[in-house]
Protein backbone atom coordinates (compact mmCIF):
# COMPACT_ATOMS: atom_id res chain seq x y z
CA UNK A 1 0.00 0.00 0.00
CA UNK A 2 1.25 3.41 -0.84
CA UNK A 3 -0.25 6.61 0.36
CA UNK A 4 -3.72 4.29 1.04
CA UNK A 5 -3.71 3.05 -3.17
CA UNK A 6 -2.95 -0.55 -3.67
CA UNK A 7 0.08 -1.69 -5.97
CA UNK A 8 -0.47 -4.50 -8.05
CA UNK A 9 2.94 -6.03 -8.80
CA UNK A 10 1.62 -9.11 -10.29
CA UNK A 11 -1.49 -9.39 -12.46
CA UNK A 12 -4.56 -10.44 -11.87
CA UNK A 13 -5.78 -13.94 -11.41
CA UNK A 14 -2.06 -14.83 -9.69
CA UNK A 15 -2.33 -17.47 -7.58
CA UNK A 16 1.05 -16.77 -4.75
CA UNK A 17 1.67 -19.20 -1.52
CA UNK A 18 4.37 -17.95 0.44
CA UNK A 19 6.77 -19.02 3.14
CA UNK A 20 5.80 -21.96 5.40
CA UNK A 21 2.87 -22.59 3.19
CA UNK A 22 4.66 -22.59 0.14
CA UNK A 23 6.83 -25.47 1.32
CA UNK A 24 3.59 -27.34 3.40
CA UNK A 25 2.25 -27.24 -0.23
CA UNK A 26 5.15 -28.53 -1.78
CA UNK A 27 5.79 -31.24 1.11
CA UNK A 28 2.21 -32.82 0.57
CA UNK A 29 2.79 -32.66 -2.96
CA UNK A 30 5.87 -34.46 -3.26
CA UNK A 31 4.43 -37.27 -0.37
CA UNK A 32 1.12 -37.90 -2.02
CA UNK A 33 2.99 -38.79 -5.64
CA UNK A 34 5.09 -41.03 -3.28
CA UNK A 35 2.13 -42.67 -1.85
CA UNK A 36 0.81 -43.68 -4.87
CA UNK A 37 3.27 -45.37 -6.09
CA UNK A 38 4.67 -46.81 -2.73
CA UNK A 39 2.46 -49.93 -3.23
CA UNK A 40 4.16 -50.62 -6.38
CA UNK A 41 7.51 -51.54 -4.70
CA UNK A 42 9.07 -55.14 -4.43
CA UNK A 43 8.17 -58.97 -5.37
CA UNK A 44 4.36 -58.25 -3.62
CA UNK A 45 3.82 -54.70 -4.96
CA UNK A 46 0.70 -54.06 -6.23
CA UNK A 47 -0.16 -53.04 -10.14
CA UNK A 48 -2.19 -49.81 -10.86
CA UNK A 49 -4.35 -49.37 -13.77
CA UNK A 50 -4.18 -46.27 -15.95
CA UNK A 51 -6.95 -45.59 -18.38
CA UNK A 52 -6.24 -42.32 -20.90
CA UNK A 53 -9.18 -40.12 -22.16
CA UNK A 54 -8.98 -42.14 -25.15
CA UNK A 55 -9.96 -45.12 -22.85
CA UNK A 56 -6.52 -47.05 -23.47
CA UNK A 57 -5.55 -49.19 -20.50
CA UNK A 58 -2.09 -49.51 -19.31
CA UNK A 59 -1.74 -52.06 -16.30
CA UNK A 60 1.98 -51.93 -14.77
CA UNK A 61 3.72 -51.69 -11.43
CA UNK A 62 6.69 -49.61 -12.98
CA UNK A 63 7.38 -46.56 -11.51
CA UNK A 64 8.25 -44.66 -13.95
CA UNK A 65 5.26 -46.03 -16.03
CA UNK A 66 3.07 -44.77 -13.98
CA UNK A 67 4.22 -41.25 -13.26
CA UNK A 68 4.71 -40.39 -17.37
CA UNK A 69 0.87 -42.30 -17.47
CA UNK A 70 -0.74 -39.65 -14.96
CA UNK A 71 -1.33 -36.09 -15.43
CA UNK A 72 0.23 -34.60 -12.81
CA UNK A 73 -0.05 -30.54 -12.36
CA UNK A 74 1.52 -30.03 -9.16
CA UNK A 75 4.94 -28.31 -10.14
CA UNK A 76 7.17 -29.86 -6.93
CA UNK A 77 5.33 -33.14 -7.84
CA UNK A 78 6.61 -32.87 -11.68
CA UNK A 79 10.08 -32.32 -10.05
CA UNK A 80 9.79 -35.76 -8.30
CA UNK A 81 8.61 -37.52 -11.74
CA UNK A 82 11.58 -35.63 -13.54
CA UNK A 83 13.37 -37.77 -10.69
CA UNK A 84 12.19 -41.33 -12.22
CA UNK A 85 12.80 -40.17 -15.16
CA UNK A 86 16.32 -39.23 -14.83
CA UNK A 87 16.62 -42.87 -12.44
CA UNK A 88 15.33 -44.71 -15.70
CA UNK A 89 17.65 -42.77 -17.89
CA UNK A 90 20.59 -43.42 -16.07
CA UNK A 91 20.08 -46.95 -15.04
CA UNK A 92 16.77 -48.52 -16.04
CA UNK A 93 15.32 -49.51 -13.27
CA UNK A 94 15.13 -48.61 -8.96
CA UNK A 95 12.63 -45.56 -10.26
CA UNK A 96 10.13 -46.28 -7.20
CA UNK A 97 12.64 -46.27 -4.87
CA UNK A 98 13.73 -42.96 -5.84
CA UNK A 99 10.29 -41.88 -5.29
CA UNK A 100 9.52 -42.76 -2.28
CA UNK A 101 12.76 -41.97 -0.61
CA UNK A 102 12.37 -38.16 -1.96
CA UNK A 103 8.75 -38.33 -0.26
CA UNK A 104 10.34 -39.84 2.63
CA UNK A 105 12.73 -37.60 2.28
CA UNK A 106 10.35 -34.03 2.28
CA UNK A 107 8.06 -36.40 5.27
CA UNK A 108 11.03 -36.06 7.98
CA UNK A 109 12.00 -32.85 6.89
CA UNK A 110 8.52 -31.59 7.72
CA UNK A 111 8.80 -32.66 11.52
CA UNK A 112 12.34 -30.68 11.65
CA UNK A 113 10.94 -27.77 9.44
CA UNK A 114 8.42 -27.34 12.64
CA UNK A 115 11.01 -27.50 15.28
CA UNK A 116 12.37 -23.99 13.44
CA UNK A 117 15.31 -25.90 11.39
CA UNK A 118 16.10 -23.99 8.90
CA UNK A 119 14.87 -25.24 5.01
CA UNK A 120 19.09 -23.63 4.27
CA UNK A 121 20.51 -26.15 7.17
CA UNK A 122 18.49 -29.29 6.59
CA UNK A 123 19.53 -29.28 2.63
CA UNK A 124 22.87 -28.91 3.57
CA UNK A 125 22.50 -31.96 6.07
CA UNK A 126 20.66 -34.03 3.68
CA UNK A 127 23.47 -33.21 0.80
CA UNK A 128 26.05 -34.25 3.24
CA UNK A 129 24.22 -37.44 4.32
CA UNK A 130 23.65 -38.21 0.41
CA UNK A 131 27.56 -38.09 0.00
CA UNK A 132 28.26 -40.57 2.81
CA UNK A 133 25.65 -42.32 2.03
CA UNK A 134 27.74 -43.12 -1.38
CA UNK A 135 30.99 -44.02 0.39
CA UNK A 136 28.76 -46.46 2.35
CA UNK A 137 27.77 -48.10 -0.44
CA UNK A 138 31.28 -48.58 -1.75
CA UNK A 139 32.00 -50.29 1.31
CA UNK A 140 29.48 -52.13 1.18
CA UNK A 141 29.38 -53.54 -2.28
CA UNK A 142 30.56 -56.74 -3.80
CA UNK A 143 32.68 -56.86 -6.56
CA UNK A 144 32.87 -60.26 -7.73
CA UNK A 145 30.67 -59.88 -10.36
CA UNK A 146 30.33 -62.93 -12.92
CA UNK A 147 27.68 -64.52 -15.11
CA UNK A 148 25.94 -65.81 -11.88
CA UNK A 149 26.07 -62.47 -10.70
CA UNK A 150 24.25 -61.00 -13.56
CA UNK A 151 21.86 -63.85 -14.03
CA UNK A 152 20.81 -63.38 -10.03
CA UNK A 153 20.74 -59.39 -11.14
CA UNK A 154 18.20 -59.69 -14.25
CA UNK A 155 15.96 -61.59 -12.16
CA UNK A 156 15.74 -59.85 -9.30
CA UNK A 157 14.66 -56.44 -11.70
CA UNK A 158 12.08 -59.01 -13.10
CA UNK A 159 10.71 -60.29 -9.87
CA UNK A 160 7.04 -59.15 -9.02
CA UNK A 161 6.68 -57.61 -12.72
CA UNK A 162 4.51 -60.26 -14.27
CA UNK A 163 7.35 -62.20 -15.42
CA UNK A 164 7.29 -64.64 -12.20
CA UNK A 165 6.73 -67.82 -14.60
CA UNK A 166 9.53 -67.38 -16.85
CA UNK A 167 11.85 -65.41 -14.48
CA UNK A 168 15.08 -67.80 -15.28
CA UNK A 169 14.48 -68.39 -18.65
CA UNK A 170 14.09 -64.28 -19.88
CA UNK A 171 17.16 -63.47 -17.43
CA UNK A 172 19.46 -66.19 -19.11
CA UNK A 173 18.29 -64.40 -22.73
CA UNK A 174 18.87 -61.00 -21.28
CA UNK A 175 22.34 -61.73 -19.95
CA UNK A 176 23.16 -63.30 -23.25
CA UNK A 177 22.32 -60.29 -25.19
CA UNK A 178 23.81 -57.71 -23.09
CA UNK A 179 27.07 -59.77 -23.12
CA UNK A 180 26.95 -60.13 -27.27
CA UNK A 181 26.92 -56.46 -27.74
CA UNK A 182 29.63 -55.56 -24.75
CA UNK A 183 32.89 -54.23 -25.82
CA UNK A 184 35.16 -53.42 -23.50
CA UNK A 185 33.03 -52.91 -20.36
CA UNK A 186 31.09 -50.95 -22.10
CA UNK A 187 27.07 -51.55 -23.32
CA UNK A 188 25.19 -49.74 -25.44
CA UNK A 189 21.44 -50.77 -24.90
CA UNK A 190 20.39 -49.96 -27.95
CA UNK A 191 21.90 -52.24 -29.67
CA UNK A 192 19.71 -54.18 -28.31
CA UNK A 193 16.06 -54.32 -30.18
CA UNK A 194 12.95 -55.39 -28.38
CA UNK A 195 10.35 -56.87 -30.90
CA UNK A 196 7.24 -57.85 -29.44
CA UNK A 197 4.11 -59.64 -30.14
CA UNK A 198 1.21 -61.40 -28.76
CA UNK A 199 -0.54 -64.91 -28.99
CA UNK A 200 1.83 -67.00 -27.74
CA UNK A 201 3.01 -67.92 -24.40
CA UNK A 202 6.04 -66.31 -22.30
CA UNK A 203 8.33 -69.37 -22.40
CA UNK A 204 8.48 -68.88 -25.96
CA UNK A 205 10.40 -65.86 -26.19
CA UNK A 206 13.41 -66.44 -28.13
CA UNK A 207 16.98 -63.78 -28.32
CA UNK A 208 17.95 -63.65 -32.39
CA UNK A 209 21.41 -63.13 -32.97
CA UNK A 210 20.66 -60.64 -35.54
CA UNK A 211 18.11 -58.71 -36.15
CA UNK A 212 13.93 -58.86 -36.44
CA UNK A 213 12.66 -56.79 -38.74
CA UNK A 214 8.73 -55.79 -38.57
CA UNK A 215 8.25 -55.46 -42.79
CA UNK A 216 7.82 -57.98 -45.54
CA UNK A 217 9.11 -58.52 -48.93
CA UNK A 218 7.72 -56.26 -51.58
CA UNK A 219 7.53 -58.94 -53.83
CA UNK A 220 5.20 -62.01 -53.63
CA UNK A 221 7.60 -63.40 -56.30
CA UNK A 222 10.38 -63.19 -54.43
CA UNK A 223 12.30 -65.85 -52.14
CA UNK A 224 10.80 -66.05 -48.60
CA UNK A 225 14.08 -67.47 -47.76
CA UNK A 226 17.19 -67.12 -48.57
CA UNK A 227 20.36 -69.55 -46.99
CA UNK A 228 24.31 -68.03 -46.93
CA UNK A 229 22.98 -64.25 -47.53
CA UNK A 230 24.85 -61.62 -48.99
CA UNK A 231 23.41 -58.35 -47.57
CA UNK A 232 23.01 -54.69 -49.02
CA UNK A 233 21.64 -51.86 -47.05
CA UNK A 234 20.81 -48.94 -49.07
CA UNK A 235 20.15 -45.59 -47.94
CA UNK A 236 18.65 -44.38 -51.16
CA UNK A 237 15.42 -44.80 -53.51
CA UNK A 238 15.46 -47.52 -56.28
CA UNK A 239 13.02 -45.57 -58.38
CA UNK A 240 13.12 -42.92 -61.17
CA UNK A 241 14.37 -39.42 -59.73
CA UNK A 242 11.97 -36.57 -60.23
CA UNK A 243 13.61 -33.40 -60.85
CA UNK A 244 14.46 -30.78 -57.99
CA UNK A 245 12.84 -27.80 -60.41
CA UNK A 246 10.00 -28.00 -62.39
CA UNK A 247 10.24 -29.47 -65.75
CA UNK A 248 8.22 -30.05 -68.63
CA UNK A 249 9.16 -32.27 -71.67
CA UNK A 250 7.61 -31.68 -74.97
CA UNK A 251 6.86 -35.22 -76.95
CA UNK A 252 5.79 -35.27 -80.71
CA UNK A 253 5.68 -38.68 -81.62
CA UNK A 254 4.84 -42.13 -80.46
CA UNK A 255 8.18 -42.70 -80.77
CA UNK A 256 9.70 -40.38 -78.48
CA UNK A 257 7.20 -41.53 -75.97
CA UNK A 258 8.22 -45.08 -76.44
CA UNK A 259 12.17 -44.26 -75.96
CA UNK A 260 11.09 -42.13 -72.88
CA UNK A 261 9.86 -45.18 -71.40
CA UNK A 262 12.42 -47.18 -72.13
CA UNK A 263 15.05 -44.99 -70.84
CA UNK A 264 13.11 -44.78 -67.53
CA UNK A 265 12.94 -48.80 -67.33
CA UNK A 266 16.55 -48.94 -68.21
CA UNK A 267 17.89 -46.66 -65.51
CA UNK A 268 15.47 -48.55 -63.01
CA UNK A 269 17.24 -51.93 -64.35
CA UNK A 270 20.69 -50.36 -63.96
CA UNK A 271 20.27 -49.77 -60.57
CA UNK A 272 18.84 -53.35 -59.60
CA UNK A 273 21.92 -54.31 -61.95
CA UNK A 274 24.38 -52.45 -59.63
CA UNK A 275 22.78 -54.51 -56.82
CA UNK A 276 22.94 -57.44 -58.30
CA UNK A 277 26.35 -57.31 -59.60
CA UNK A 278 27.86 -56.80 -56.24
CA UNK A 279 26.52 -60.11 -55.51
CA UNK A 280 23.60 -59.11 -52.96
CA UNK A 281 20.81 -61.12 -52.70
CA UNK A 282 19.02 -59.45 -49.86
CA UNK A 283 18.44 -55.84 -50.08
CA UNK A 284 17.56 -53.76 -47.33
CA UNK A 285 16.06 -50.14 -48.17
CA UNK A 286 15.83 -47.26 -46.24
CA UNK A 287 13.84 -45.70 -48.57
CA UNK A 288 11.08 -46.88 -51.78
CA UNK A 289 11.54 -49.28 -54.25
CA UNK A 290 9.17 -49.27 -57.17
CA UNK A 291 7.13 -52.06 -58.76
CA UNK A 292 9.61 -52.39 -61.85
CA UNK A 293 12.25 -52.48 -59.41
CA UNK A 294 10.47 -54.86 -57.84
CA UNK A 295 10.08 -56.99 -60.43
CA UNK A 296 13.60 -57.05 -61.81
CA UNK A 297 14.99 -57.78 -58.12
CA UNK A 298 12.35 -60.91 -57.81
CA UNK A 299 13.77 -62.28 -60.87
CA UNK A 300 16.88 -61.65 -59.96
CA UNK A 301 16.04 -63.63 -57.12
CA UNK A 302 16.23 -61.07 -54.53
CA UNK A 303 14.82 -60.94 -51.11
CA UNK A 304 14.14 -57.42 -51.03
CA UNK A 305 12.31 -54.72 -48.14
CA UNK A 306 11.63 -51.36 -48.11
CA UNK A 307 11.24 -47.97 -46.08
CA UNK A 308 13.13 -50.03 -43.27
CA UNK A 309 13.72 -47.52 -40.62
CA UNK A 310 16.75 -45.87 -39.72
CA UNK A 311 17.58 -47.63 -36.56
CA UNK A 312 16.76 -50.49 -37.97
CA UNK A 313 19.81 -50.18 -40.80
CA UNK A 314 21.85 -49.41 -37.89
CA UNK A 315 21.20 -52.32 -36.15
CA UNK A 316 21.68 -54.67 -39.41
CA UNK A 317 24.91 -53.05 -40.04
CA UNK A 318 26.46 -54.01 -36.74
CA UNK A 319 24.49 -57.43 -36.65
CA UNK A 320 25.90 -58.35 -40.43
CA UNK A 321 28.76 -55.97 -41.23
CA UNK A 322 27.47 -54.55 -44.23
CA UNK A 323 28.20 -51.01 -44.77
CA UNK A 324 25.18 -48.03 -45.19
CA UNK A 325 25.67 -47.02 -48.90
CA UNK A 326 23.77 -43.73 -49.98
CA UNK A 327 25.15 -43.90 -53.80
CA UNK A 328 24.36 -47.04 -55.78
CA UNK A 329 27.45 -46.41 -58.16
CA UNK A 330 29.43 -47.09 -54.93
CA UNK A 331 28.24 -50.95 -53.93
CA UNK A 332 30.91 -53.18 -54.02
CA UNK A 333 30.78 -56.42 -52.64
CA UNK A 334 32.83 -55.24 -49.38
CA UNK A 335 30.07 -53.27 -48.49
CA UNK A 336 27.92 -56.19 -48.42
CA UNK A 337 26.96 -57.91 -44.60
CA UNK A 338 26.50 -61.41 -44.05
CA UNK A 339 23.64 -63.84 -42.81
CA UNK A 340 23.53 -67.24 -42.05
CA UNK A 341 19.89 -66.89 -42.95
CA UNK A 342 17.09 -64.73 -43.84
CA UNK A 343 13.85 -65.56 -44.00
CA UNK A 344 10.00 -63.98 -43.83
CA UNK A 345 7.93 -65.53 -41.08
CA UNK A 346 4.21 -64.88 -40.38
CA UNK A 347 3.74 -64.15 -36.56
CA UNK A 348 0.53 -64.10 -34.87
CA UNK A 349 -1.04 -63.04 -38.86
CA UNK A 350 1.93 -60.97 -39.68
CA UNK A 351 4.87 -61.16 -41.50
CA UNK A 352 7.85 -60.20 -40.25
CA UNK A 353 11.80 -60.66 -41.86
CA UNK A 354 14.43 -62.77 -39.65
CA UNK A 355 17.82 -62.31 -39.96
CA UNK A 356 19.52 -64.84 -37.93
CA UNK A 357 23.01 -66.60 -37.55
CA UNK A 358 24.92 -63.10 -37.77
CA UNK A 359 28.89 -64.59 -36.71
CA UNK A 360 29.63 -61.73 -33.99
CA UNK A 361 26.74 -60.00 -33.99
CA UNK A 362 27.29 -56.66 -32.20
CA UNK A 363 23.38 -56.11 -32.20
CA UNK A 364 20.63 -58.45 -31.41
CA UNK A 365 17.07 -58.91 -30.68
CA UNK A 366 15.19 -60.07 -28.12
CA UNK A 367 11.69 -61.36 -29.28
CA UNK A 368 8.99 -61.79 -26.37
CA UNK A 369 5.90 -63.19 -26.37
CA UNK A 370 2.79 -62.65 -24.33
CA UNK A 371 -0.57 -64.25 -24.49
CA UNK A 372 -2.28 -60.64 -24.86
CA UNK A 373 -1.38 -57.37 -25.49
CA UNK A 374 -1.32 -55.93 -22.13
CA UNK A 375 0.79 -59.00 -20.35
CA UNK A 376 3.48 -58.55 -23.49
CA UNK A 377 3.77 -54.74 -22.79
CA UNK A 378 4.07 -55.55 -19.21
CA UNK A 379 6.65 -58.15 -19.75
CA UNK A 380 8.42 -56.07 -22.01
CA UNK A 381 8.72 -53.24 -19.61
CA UNK A 382 10.29 -55.49 -17.06
CA UNK A 383 12.66 -57.18 -20.00
CA UNK A 384 14.15 -53.32 -20.13
CA UNK A 385 14.66 -52.45 -16.76
CA UNK A 386 16.48 -55.79 -16.76
CA UNK A 387 18.32 -54.64 -19.79
CA UNK A 388 18.78 -51.75 -17.88
CA UNK A 389 20.48 -53.16 -14.56
CA UNK A 390 22.40 -55.89 -16.25
CA UNK A 391 24.39 -53.19 -18.54
CA UNK A 392 24.76 -50.87 -15.84
CA UNK A 393 26.53 -54.17 -13.87
CA UNK A 394 28.35 -55.42 -16.70
CA UNK A 395 30.00 -51.80 -16.90
CA UNK A 396 30.21 -50.81 -13.16
CA UNK A 397 31.38 -54.37 -11.90
CA UNK A 398 30.30 -53.74 -8.47
CA UNK A 399 26.13 -54.86 -7.17
CA UNK A 400 24.77 -54.89 -3.46
CA UNK A 401 22.63 -56.73 -1.90
CA UNK A 402 19.04 -56.44 -2.20
CA UNK A 403 15.70 -57.05 0.15
CA UNK A 404 16.37 -53.65 1.99
CA UNK A 405 20.16 -55.36 3.12
CA UNK A 406 21.86 -51.70 1.96
CA UNK A 407 19.44 -49.07 3.39
CA UNK A 408 19.50 -50.54 6.67
CA UNK A 409 23.53 -50.85 6.35
CA UNK A 410 23.52 -47.23 5.23
CA UNK A 411 20.97 -45.96 7.76
CA UNK A 412 22.85 -47.37 10.39
CA UNK A 413 26.14 -46.05 9.44
CA UNK A 414 24.57 -43.11 8.26
CA UNK A 415 23.27 -42.26 12.43
CA UNK A 416 27.06 -43.29 13.72
CA UNK A 417 28.14 -40.35 11.10
CA UNK A 418 25.47 -37.95 12.84
CA UNK A 419 27.32 -38.16 16.05
CA UNK A 420 30.11 -36.50 14.49
CA UNK A 421 28.52 -33.37 13.33
CA UNK A 422 27.86 -30.69 15.37
CA UNK A 423 24.47 -27.89 14.93
CA UNK A 424 21.03 -28.61 13.33
CA UNK A 425 22.61 -30.36 10.48
CA UNK A 426 22.87 -33.60 12.64
CA UNK A 427 19.54 -33.70 12.64
CA UNK A 428 18.80 -33.59 9.24
CA UNK A 429 21.34 -36.39 8.73
CA UNK A 430 19.59 -38.56 11.56
CA UNK A 431 16.36 -37.53 9.40
CA UNK A 432 18.23 -38.68 5.95
CA UNK A 433 19.28 -42.30 7.78
CA UNK A 434 15.58 -42.55 9.14
CA UNK A 435 14.17 -42.00 5.70
CA UNK A 436 16.63 -44.80 4.03
CA UNK A 437 14.82 -47.40 6.14
CA UNK A 438 11.40 -46.46 4.20
CA UNK A 439 12.55 -48.96 1.75
CA UNK A 440 12.54 -52.36 3.70
CA UNK A 441 9.86 -50.96 5.59
CA UNK A 442 7.64 -50.52 2.56
CA UNK A 443 8.85 -53.83 1.13
CA UNK A 444 7.50 -55.19 4.22
CA UNK A 445 4.31 -53.40 4.15
CA UNK A 446 3.81 -54.53 0.98
CA UNK A 447 4.45 -58.19 1.55
CA UNK A 448 1.41 -58.25 4.34
CA UNK A 449 4.13 -58.29 7.16
CA UNK A 450 4.55 -56.17 10.57
CA UNK A 451 6.75 -53.15 9.22
CA UNK A 452 7.87 -52.35 12.70
CA UNK A 453 8.82 -56.04 14.11
CA UNK A 454 10.66 -55.78 10.40
CA UNK A 455 12.76 -53.18 10.95
CA UNK A 456 13.64 -54.40 14.50
CA UNK A 457 15.08 -57.61 13.26
CA UNK A 458 16.76 -56.31 9.97
CA UNK A 459 18.68 -53.76 12.36
CA UNK A 460 19.72 -56.65 14.70
CA UNK A 461 20.67 -58.70 11.32
CA UNK A 462 22.77 -56.20 10.47
CA UNK A 463 25.13 -56.63 13.08
CA UNK A 464 26.63 -59.68 11.67
CA UNK A 465 26.31 -59.20 8.27
CA UNK A 466 25.60 -56.13 5.32
CA UNK A 467 23.67 -58.72 3.44
CA UNK A 468 21.41 -59.45 5.86
CA UNK A 469 17.78 -58.57 4.10
CA UNK A 470 13.86 -59.08 3.94
CA UNK A 471 12.71 -62.09 2.21
CA UNK A 472 9.53 -60.90 1.50
CA UNK A 473 8.17 -64.40 0.28
CA UNK A 474 8.99 -65.93 3.69
CA UNK A 475 8.55 -62.76 5.94
CA UNK A 476 11.84 -63.75 7.63
CA UNK A 477 15.40 -61.76 7.42
CA UNK A 478 17.79 -63.78 5.07
CA UNK A 479 21.17 -63.24 3.35
CA UNK A 480 20.52 -61.67 0.62
CA UNK A 481 23.73 -62.94 -1.27
CA UNK A 482 23.14 -66.53 -0.36
CA UNK A 483 18.96 -65.95 -1.80
CA UNK A 484 20.16 -64.55 -4.99
CA UNK A 485 18.12 -61.23 -4.52
CA UNK A 486 21.09 -59.17 -6.14
CA UNK A 487 21.07 -55.23 -7.19
CA UNK A 488 23.19 -52.96 -9.21
CA UNK A 489 25.13 -50.53 -6.63
CA UNK A 490 24.61 -47.84 -9.66
CA UNK A 491 20.74 -48.16 -8.69
CA UNK A 492 21.35 -46.98 -5.41
CA UNK A 493 23.68 -44.45 -5.94
CA UNK A 494 21.64 -42.98 -8.77
CA UNK A 495 18.24 -42.81 -6.95
CA UNK A 496 19.96 -41.51 -3.44
CA UNK A 497 21.64 -38.69 -5.79
CA UNK A 498 18.51 -38.13 -7.34
CA UNK A 499 15.89 -38.11 -4.54
CA UNK A 500 17.89 -35.83 -2.03
CA UNK A 501 18.63 -33.57 -4.62
CA UNK A 502 14.92 -33.27 -5.51
CA UNK A 503 14.58 -33.32 -1.87
CA UNK A 504 17.02 -30.24 -1.40
CA UNK A 505 15.70 -28.05 -4.49
CA UNK A 506 12.11 -28.33 -2.89
CA UNK A 507 13.19 -27.43 0.59
CA UNK A 508 14.82 -24.15 -0.65
CA UNK A 509 11.46 -22.97 -2.31
CA UNK A 510 9.50 -20.43 -0.31
CA UNK A 511 7.76 -18.60 -2.72
CA UNK A 512 5.15 -20.31 -5.33
CA UNK A 513 3.89 -17.68 -8.10
CA UNK A 514 1.67 -19.64 -10.79
CA UNK A 515 -0.59 -17.72 -13.09
CA UNK A 516 -4.29 -19.26 -13.43
CA UNK A 517 -4.50 -17.87 -16.68
CA UNK A 518 -4.78 -19.89 -20.01
CA UNK A 519 -2.76 -18.67 -23.17
CA UNK A 520 -6.08 -17.86 -24.67
CA UNK A 521 -6.21 -15.22 -21.49
CA UNK A 522 -3.02 -13.72 -22.55
CA UNK A 523 -3.24 -13.74 -26.07
CA UNK A 524 -1.22 -16.38 -27.26
CA UNK A 525 -2.34 -19.42 -29.38
CA UNK A 526 -2.20 -22.51 -27.13
CA UNK A 527 -1.31 -24.49 -30.03
CA UNK A 528 2.34 -22.72 -30.05
CA UNK A 529 2.46 -23.93 -26.04
CA UNK A 530 2.04 -27.37 -26.94
CA UNK A 531 -1.46 -27.14 -25.29
CA UNK A 532 0.48 -26.81 -21.41
CA UNK A 533 -2.18 -27.28 -18.77
CA UNK A 534 -2.04 -24.52 -15.98
CA UNK A 535 0.28 -25.05 -13.34
CA UNK A 536 -1.70 -25.16 -10.39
Amino acid sequence: MAQGQPIFILPEGTNRSVGRDAQRNNILAGKVLAETVRTTLGPKGMDKMLVDGLGDIVVTNDGVTILKEMDIEHPAAKMLVEVAKTQEDEVGDGTTTAVIIAGELLKKSESLLDSDVHPTIIAMGYRKAAEKAQEILDEIAIDDVDSDILLKVAMTAMTGKGTEAAREPLAKLIVDAVEAVAEDNHVDIDNIKIEKKDGAVVEESSLVEGVIVDKERVHPGMPAEIKDAKIALINAPLEVKETEADAEIRITDPAQMQAFIEQEEKMVKDMVDQVVDAGANVLFAQKGIDDLAQHYLSKAGVLAVRRVKKSDIEKLSRATGANVITNLDDLTADDLGKAGIVEERKISGEEMIFVEECSGAKSVTLFVRGSTKHIVDEIVRAIEDAIGVVAATVEDDKVVAGGGAPEIAMAKKLKDYAESISGREQLAVNAFAEALEVVPKTLAENAGLDSIDSLVDLRAAQETSYYMGLDVFTGEVADMKEAGVIEPKRVKKQAIQSASEAAEMILRIDDVIASTKGPEDMGMDPSAMGGMPPMM
